[in-house]
């Protein structure tokens, strides 16, 4: 998966809730200029920040193919 699928798969989160970039940015703790960024799926966004940012609209991430 690619920075600009992750910030896509958000925006239709976003959008599909009725919140507005600002609103997310509100209940996620982040900035509006981060929202802006993750969902044009800028690649130097911070991952922690992206990962609260889904967790507050609910969706999962699943890591697959990896063994320890």
């Amino acid at each position: 998966m690619t920075a600009k699928e992750l910030g896509a798969i958000a925006c239709k989160a976003r959008k599909s809730q009725g919140l507005t970039q600002a609103q997310l940015a509100m209940a996620s703790g982040t900035g509006v200029r981060f929202i802006v960024d993750f969902e044009a799926g800028k690649e130097t966004c911070q991952l922690g920040k992206a990962l609260t940012v889904l967790q507050t609209l609910g969706v999962t991430v699943d890591v697959a193919g990896w063994q320890e």
